[in-house]
């Protein structure tokens, strides 16, 4: 979707919160009837029945009905089909959505198309029970049916039109490139290129770091806690923006100059979970180490460089033209004459081959092998290199 920046004056500030917490509590009230269900009362409520529960409600309560019945009917719409998506596997089950966390509503039908230019850099769009509502026009508004105005940690208001660009036309050069993802280097690619996603700087983590320890000695709900979580939800807003920058110019690249990208088959969510916990079988309550905080550190560091998203984009913006490539090895394997070894790895930037002398830089001659769609077997054999016009010959017993 395309998403601009909206600048709402103060009494539109407090208009559009409260159109939010409407949108909240509808969300919040399909959710508990859902959540009730057991197998002797039967079927719960649909959007049908719960949009006619809803014009009742409206009926009985004047906070409810001074609200927008477009912005409450589109939460139970979301609601109904964020269920059907939970059932067919796609999606995980619905949560509550909390106030500061989940601030945003859904608007369809002709009032999405209500846009006015105002000059060449500002526009306003006309939200319901608010007004007309300014925003920047850092692009060209797309024709949608339906917007969703969203609010961040860090109190900024955003306008997001559901219309889905086209894909990046491949060049057509026929070349082939592969993309190594890591934490002290973002992306590795076989051509060469070091590409490292920014983030905040040694100021700005100082900065941070003085801020949650300020927060720390603060009285929770306290005004001043409020005005430090604030500074710290800015600077965590400062380290995404970069990060989405950062991957949009990264994808938008990529998909421009190579017909087809090879990754690493990673599974970012499983590789970014907590440690188990472990216990200890001579103590009765108590645990043994499990460096949970080095495996905090390590997740940190994934999430930071944005492996997942970086995937994900170049799956939008280069559809039909992502392949996955098995990880196992690729960073032990030599691009040159194939041998896999642990030694081979020197360290987390140098590769040097045992068996041929190949020296590179490790994550090159990774980002190599997945260009090339090398992977190995457990047994880290690597399958010897045999002429295509060889006769198959028959396996000798080991």
């Amino acid at each position: 979707m395309s998403r601009f920046r909206m600048y709402p004056t103060p009494a539109q500030q407090a208009a559009l919160l409260e159109q939010c917490r409407h949108a909240r509590y509808v969300w919040n009230l399909a959710l508990e009837q859902w959540s009730m269900w057991t197998r002797d009362r039967g079927l719960t409520p649909g959007y049908v029945e719960q949009a006619r529960q809803l014009t009742e409600a409206r009926a009985a309560f004047g906070w409810l009905r001074a609200g927008s019945q477009t912005v409450q009917q589109q939460a139970l719409r979301d609601f109904d089909q964020a269920i059907k998506n939970f059932y067919a596997g796609t999606h995980r089950r619905p949560t509550w959505r909390k106030a500061g966390l989940h601030e945003g509503f859904r608007i369809v039908g002709p009032q999405a198309s209500r846009i006015v230019k105002l000059n060449r850099g500002w526009a306003a769009v006309n939200v319901p029970k608010v007004g007309r509502v300014r925003f920047r026009l850092s692009r060209a508004v797309p024709e949608a049916k339906s917007y969703r105005i969203t609010r961040d940690r860090a109190g900024r208001w955003h306008l997001a039109f559901a219309a889905i660009p086209p894909p990046i036309p491949a060049p057509g050069t026929g070349e082939v490139v592969g993309v190594d993802r890591g934490v002290i280097v973002s992306a590795a690619l076989s051509t060469g290129e070091l590409v490292t996603c920014p983030g905040l700087s040694a100021r700005e983590q100082e900065r941070l770091k003085q801020l949650q320890r300020r927060l720390a000695r603060c009285r929770r709900g306290s005004s001043r806690s409020h005005r430090v979580k604030a500074a710290i939800a800015k600077l965590h807003a400062r380290a995404g923006d970069r990060r989405k920058d950062w991957v949009e110019k990264t994808s938008t690249d990529l998909a421009r100059r190579f017909d087809v990208i090879r990754v690493e088959d990673l599974r970012v969510a499983q590789m970014t979970r907590r440690t188990k916990v472990k216990f200890d079988p001579g103590r009765p309550g108590a645990y043994l180490p499990n460096r949970r905080r080095a495996k905090a550190g390590l997740n940190r560091g994934i999430l930071a460089n944005g492996w997942g998203l970086l995937v994900q984009r170049l799956e939008h913006k280069a559809a039909g033209r992502v392949e996955k490539v098995n990880p196992a090895y690729t960073s032990q394997t030599c691009s040159v004459c194939g041998h896999c070894a642990p030694d081979n790895r020197e360290s987390q930037a140098v590769f040097r081959c045992v068996a041929c002398g190949h020296e590179a830089n490790a994550d090159v001659n990774a980002a190599v092998n997945i260009a090339a769609g090398r992977a190995v077997s457990a047994r880290r054999a690597t399958p010897p290199r045999v002429s295509p016009k060889r006769e198959p010959q028959h396996a000798t017993s080991a």
